[in-house]
């Protein structure tokens, strides 16, 4: 393609992200990070979440800038093309969308980065690409995060109404207001697919978010994994085995017995899979412990194969571990003896301990029992009466 045609989509990008007038929350964590000097900046996330119209965005509210997505660049040498764009036509900033479909793109970028004065911010799909990168791109990269939409951000772009983030400790000491539990009714819509940008207009979310998966599976995970085709099959059936499991009945050693494969593979799979935004690993807590994960999802993948009744105890848990990822938290679960209640997850903010159950209205407090010096958490989904110990899900939706 050539560069006028490639400036011509440029233009058509530009003006076709005018239509959203709102901009994710992470818009100002990336605008922050230009304001320290950072000269490469990469945004990591699902497809779906909306980095698209943020990388558009940023081009349209700066100067001398350059939009350009990987499927439509055919030259050989992206460093050629950027050297080009920055001395003869004054582009400061390029933007590229999803990255990880230009072979051999982290050497060009190093390059670029030694001999160039320009800037770039780039998305990609997988995570793994980046984060493993053979030319150490981490060093010059500030890399980052981009999740689907947290309850709070939903609520912002579904009612147009910003929310105060609450913290656990707020949330263990009671300290949320009638603005965050007003919002309660929506949580069930944000558990079905609200999370992605796209349910806002409506659009059949678990369709999109199959066509989604078979394009992770099928497109973005073979790009940089080098896999046989037998392979993609493979993770496909590892896929549709966990989303057709109890929580508890998953983890390598399952996979691995159910699927046909090495135990080695089964995990290589679910890395894949983690690092491209569909499941969400959980190690054990502890260190005389079997270092088995607990496996989950990230929410509305679950909801493809099984229908929303079928899975609301394993959508709890999706919910509870994607809001404590998406805010940083190291999380672990809790292996419990045979015939013995714990609770599900442990977590630390600051110095604190907390020790977490998540769960319907029923839970109680017989698996806490042992954990004496431990805050305690139950995060339970429905109605609650006035207990000290139980705490609405959706409120983790704020952090």
């Amino acid at each position: 393609m050539s560069l006028n045609q490639l400036f011509k989509l440029d233009e058509i990008a530009k003006k076709e992200v005018a239509k959203y007038s709102k901009k994710r929350f992470i818009y100002e964590d990336i605008e922050k990070e230009r304001s320290k000097g950072k000269r490469f900046i990469s945004i990591i996330g699902s497809r779906g979440v909306g980095k698209t119209v943020l990388l558009r965005q940023i081009a349209v509210n700066s100067k001398n800038s350059f939009y350009v997505s990987m499927d439509t660049f055919e030259d050989k040498s992206l460093f050629d093309f950027v050297k080009v764009l920055s001395e003869n036509y004054g582009i400061k900033l390029l933007l590229i969308d999803e990255i990880h479909f230009l072979k051999g793109y982290d050497a060009e970028l190093k390059k670029i980065f030694d001999f160039l004065d320009i800037s770039i911010i780039f998305t990609s799909s997988v995570s793994l690409s980046l984060y493993e990168s053979a030319y150490d791109l981490s060093r010059r990269v500030k890399l980052i995060d981009i999740y689907p939409f947290s309850f709070k951000e939903y609520i912002y772009f579904r009612e147009s109404v910003k929310i105060a983030p609450l913290s656990i400790a707020d949330i263990f000491n009671r300290k949320w207001t009638e603005e965050h539990l007003r919002w309660s009714y929506l949580f069930e819509d944000y558990l079905k697919g609200g999370l992605f940008p796209f349910s806002i207009e409506n659009y059949d979310v678990l369709d999109i978010m199959k066509n989604i998966l078979n394009k992770i599976v099928s497109k973005d995970i073979p790009v940089f994994a080098n896999l046989r085709m037998e392979e993609i099959d493979l993770i496909d059936k590892t896929f549709k085995f966990i989303s057709n499991s109890s929580v508890e009945d998953i983890n390598y050693s399952s996979v691995s017995r159910n699927i046909g494969i090495t135990k080695h593979k089964a995990q290589q799979y679910i890395n894949l899979l983690q690092k491209a935004f569909v499941l969400n690993v959980v190690m054990p807590y502890g260190t005389n412990v079997l270092k088995e994960p607990k496996i989950l999802m990230y929410l509305p993948f679950r909801l493809i194969h099984k229908d929303y009744t079928g899975v609301i105890g394993a959508l709890r848990e999706d919910f509870a571990v994607q809001c404590l990822k998406m805010k940083g938290y190291d999380i672990f679960y809790l292996k419990s003896p045979r015939g013995r209640k714990t609770p599900d997850f442990f977590i630390k903010e600051n110095e604190e301990k907390f020790v977490i159950e998540v769960g319907g209205k029923g839970k109680g407090r017989s698996q806490f029992k042992d954990f004496k010096g431990y805050n305690k958490l139950a995060f339970v989904h429905g109605d609650i009466l006035n207990d000290e110990l139980k705490k609405p899900l959706f409120l983790l939706g704020y952090l």
